[in-house]
Order: C-alpha cells, then structure tokens, then sequence
C-alpha cells in the first residue's frame, strides 16, 4: 500500500510542470508618492520695503553747563519739563558780576575822561607848533598820549562788554526747545564754568531712527539714486507694540564708510514726534522704500535653507522634486518677494516641504497662493 507522501508527490512535480510554485508570493505593492501642494509664484507690481531694527536716538542734545562760576541762587524749571528756547533754568548769585559790571563802567568813564583831556592837550598844541611856539616833538607826545588813552578806552569798553556778559549768563536758559532732564545741581550749590553738569536738554521732536544697511542694501539703494539728500527715499515706523506701520519720515543720513568689522553701513532716518511718544532709547521696527516694480511672490512657508543659503522646492511635470536656490527680497502683504531663481511657470511647493526631498517624486495637488491679510 503505498504511503500518502508517495501520491502528493506526483501532485506536485504536475504543478511545477504546469509553472506554478508555492514557495513564490505576489510582490509587495510599492507605496504611493507623497501628496504635497504646490502652487506657481504670484506675479504682480510691488512696492519693495527694506526692513531694518532701528534704535530712536534724539535729534540734538545738550549738555547745559554754566559759563560763569558762581553759587545757584533759584532752579526754575520741573525735572522732566519740556522747555523751550530762551526758558530761564537757573540763577545763579548775581551780586559779583553786578559789582564787576559797575566797576567796569567806571574804568570806561576814568578812560573817556583821559581820552578827553588828551585830545584837549593835542588841539592846543597844534597852533602853537604851527606858530612855531612849540617844537614839533611836544606835538608828537600830545598825538601819543591821545591815541594811548584811545586803547585803553577800548580796552575799558572791552572788560565791560565782559563783565555784561557774565552778568547775562548769571541766568542759565534753554537753548533750545525739547525735555529737559533731572537737574544734577540744587539751589545752594557752588557751580564751576564749563565743568559742572547742571542738566541736559533733549530735542525730541523731530527724532531720529538710526539703524545699519548691509553692504547688499545700500548697493541696491544707491543703484536706485536714493542715498543722495535730494532723492531722500521715504521711511516708514512701528513700535514693538503696534501692527501698523503709522509713523512716516524721511532718509536723512547715510554715513561715508562701511564699518569694517560688521560690514554695515550706518544710516539714519527723521520722523516726526508731535506727540512725544517716541523716546530716544526705544527700538522699533523701520523699512525703507526701495522701489517699485513687477516681482515674484511666494509664501514665506515655502523657503526652505542649506547651510545658510534659501532655497525653494518645485515640482516638474513628471513628479520629481527639483531644489531651486533663490534671492530673497521683502516680505510684501505675507508673502516674500523672491528676486532670483524662479519663474511665473515653476510649481512651487507651499506645503508638505517636510516630505519632498530632492530627485524624490511627489503627488502635486495645485492651489493658488493667499495673500496675508493686510
């Protein structure tokens, strides 16, 4: 009786007769590309804003330091006033440079009365050397006597011209007009010329904002002709805690020489400040006009970077993703200006950039690109 491994094998070499083998399974389904969105670069006419962090810094300051020594005598103004050209600040003890003033017009009437007589002497000595009563030589002492006692009338005028302005300066006012700061002296003390620090003034309106342009934005703004004072390109400001960009002024000033250790050139920008709220210290966001023109836009989301350098993912036509390294401008409503790199026809990819990889292939699922809100 033949055994049951006997009669399946037959079984089986009829199979294998027939090509079919146990041992052989379907293949494994490959997956599906990933799906990503794609979507070509928007194409229209901008206004091309660099952005730059600006620190405010006041349009002139002062140092308000006495020109004469003295004692102060009154404080007249709040610390933190707002003050203008010509407020009396401090008074300084008056009572010496009154006195000095009063001896001073005293030497100039001594010097007149000399000069008087000396004239005198002169005029009656002239006929009598005409005459010949007198010799030439007396007429030459009495002409020396009266241009001597002329320069030290002129000298008198001088020290009481002096002494005056001591006088005046015995009353310490404003320069000019801004906030003037805490005052550094009271009522009492003793004050030296030129030496002690009595306040200081701060002009605030108009403010400065002053920042740094790369080498790459001034080379670009002086292409365009705007760095020169006459084409002054307009600036525009906001604070840390504002969203719109209120606050316009002008470029006022760029420096005449890159910094050499951070490559950067220091630039400036005026702004008006009716309502004092800018104060010199505060950061702010600025950009600056750069021009106008027609331009390439894609969402930021879609730039991508390698080792310092951006670049954006398209996809062809047969799926494959293609890496494109790019040139950047300006953020403009939500969506960054790309200057280099793309064209109007590429497919670029707006999102799932996490799973393209250059040379992969994708599934591109077409979405036009929105514009942030403004």
């Amino acid at each position: 009786m033949p055994t049951p491994s006997r009669k399946i094998l037959p079984a089986a070499l009829g199979l294998l007769a027939f090509g079919f083998s146990p041992a052989i399974t379907p293949a494994t389904a490959q997956p599906a590309p990933p799906a990503v969105t794609v979507a070509e670069p928007l194409r229209r006419t901008v206004t091309e804003w660099d952005e730059h962090v600006a620190r405010l810094e006041p349009s002139a300051r002062v140092e308000l330091r006495p020109r004469v020594s003295g004692q102060v005598q009154r404080v007249h103004f709040r610390d933190g006033q707002i003050v203008q050209a010509g407020d009396l600040l401090f008074t300084l003890d008056q009572r010496p440079f009154v006195i000095a003033a009063e001896a001073a017009r005293a030497e100039v009437a001594g010097a007149q009365a000399r000069l008087d007589l000396a004239r005198q002497d002169s005029d009656r000595t002239a006929p009598l050397v005409r005459d010949r009563f007198a010799p030439q030589a007396q007429m030459d002492s009495r002409r020396a006597a009266q241009r001597e006692a002329e320069a030290q009338l002129a000298a008198a005028q001088a020290r009481l011209r002096q002494a005056e302005l001591d006088l005046s300066w015995s009353e310490v006012r404003a320069p000019q007009a801004g906030r003037a700061s805490d005052r550094r002296v009271d009522a009492g003390n003793l004050v030296q010329a030129g030496d002690t620090l009595l306040t200081t003034i701060l002009t605030l309106d108009p403010i400065y904002a002053v920042f740094d342009m790369s080498e790459a934005d001034y080379l670009r703004l002086a292409r365009l002709g705007v760095t020169r004072p006459e084409a002054a390109p307009a600036v525009q400001l906001r604070l840390a805690d504002e969203t719109g960009w209120s606050r316009a002024g002008r470029l006022d000033f760029v420096d005449s020489a890159l910094e050499g250790r951070s490559g950067t050139l220091r630039a400036r920008a005026l702004l008006d400040n009716r309502d004092l709220l800018l104060a010199p210290g505060l950061f702010a966001r600025l950009r600056l006009r750069a021009g106008e023109g027609e331009a390439l836009l894609v969402p930021d989301a879609a730039i991508a970077a390698d080792q310092g350098a951006r670049m954006v993912m398209t996809v062809a036509a047969d799926g494959t993703v293609q890496a494109r390294p790019v040139t950047l401008g300006p953020v403009v409503d939500g969506l960054r200006v790309v200057r280099h790199g793309l064209s109007p026809q590429d497919r670029v990819i707006v999102a799932g950039l996490h799973l393209a990889r250059p040379g992969a292939r994708v599934t591109a699922e077409t979405a036009p690109p929105r514009l942030a809100s403004r």
